[in-house]
């Protein structure tokens, strides 16, 4: 892979500008962040061992 941006913003715009191909790879910057950060929330309990949110 080669120009590829990892930023999911920063790759929207010039997909919207390329189209087509460009466009139908774009949800995968989008997506993939996301699982990976609701997977991370729900890991960090188990390895942490904490069960629920403290308020500050």
């Amino acid at each position: 892979m080669t120009n590829t941006s990892v930023n999911p913003t920063r790759s929207t715009g010039p997909a919207l500008f390329v189209g087509g191909w460009a466009l139908s790879q774009l949800w995968m910057f989008w997506v993939a962040p996301l699982l990976g950060a609701a997977l991370a929330g729900l890991v960090y309990g188990r390895v942490t061992g904490e069960t629920k949110i403290s308020g500050a």
